[in-house]
């Protein structure tokens, strides 16, 4: 039974986001649509001394119907800023060495122009510190046709799917009564009663990025996922 997911490139996404690529065979970047402000395309959280803190890649949105795979940073200089942040905020991390070197090279160098392109080469490297092998495609290597829900269901049929796993805000406008009439089956991603790890500040989050997972636990991490279990 193939499985897919299709989800909008999210920057340094945080665990669920990570287990649901896990769970399926194929993961479409669907980046076709809509880019929207204050989402987590261009931002997400990390933990510090002071409490929750938001990383934002600084981006340019021309008009509403921009789409994220069009969407340009505006700050050449966001990835020294963004490390400096984090390498401030997790160096008494107990993993935080093992990985330096990995994240350091990945931010420094990093000189796209394009959004899409940032969040793809930041998932790619996070899936192989946790051995996630799961494919992944872009939504711009299908025929997309009109309609929410028909969009997807398109690409789940040119994937051979036979079930697609969602997250559950789209449970207000997928419909699954024309999934049915695909023969595909439709699962919808459960984020609760994830267990708890150590984290450097109290009081514990579970919505921040998956940096700070792999910054405190290390090869651990996974023991700390859904999917692996």
């Amino acid at each position: 039974m193939k499985k897919v997911a299709i989800l909008q490139s999210n920057y340094i996404p945080w665990k669920g986001y990570f287990d649901m690529i896990n769970m399926v065979d194929e993961f479409i970047l669907y980046d076709e649509v809509q880019y929207t402000k204050n989402d987590w395309r261009n931002r997400n959280k990390i933990k510090t001394s002071q409490g929750i803190q938001w990383l934002t890649i600084p981006v340019r949105q021309e008009n509403l119907e921009q789409k994220i795979k069009d969407t340009k940073i505006t700050d050449k200089k966001w990835n020294v800023k963004h490390w400096r942040t984090i390498s401030q905020n997790y160096s008494k991390a107990k993993n935080f060495k093992e990985y330096k070197d990995i994240f350091e090279e990945l931010y420094l160098t990093c000189d796209e122009e394009y959004l899409s392109q940032i969040n793809y080469k930041f998932i790619t490297t996070i899936n192989k510190i946790l051995g996630i092998t799961t494919k992944i495609r872009w939504s711009s290597e299908f025929e997309l046709i009109d309609g929410q829900t028909e969009k997807l269901l398109g690409i789940c049929k040119d994937c051979n799917a036979d079930i697609y796993i969602s997250g559950p805000a789209a449970k207000d406008y997928f419909d699954e009564d024309l999934s049915k009439k695909e023969n595909i089956q439709v699962k919808w991603m459960d984020y609760s009663e994830y267990k708890e790890y150590e984290q450097l500040h109290l009081p514990f989050e579970h919505g921040v990025s998956i940096l700070d997972l792999i910054f405190n636990e290390g090869n651990n991490a996974t023991k700390f996922m859904k999917s692996f279990e």
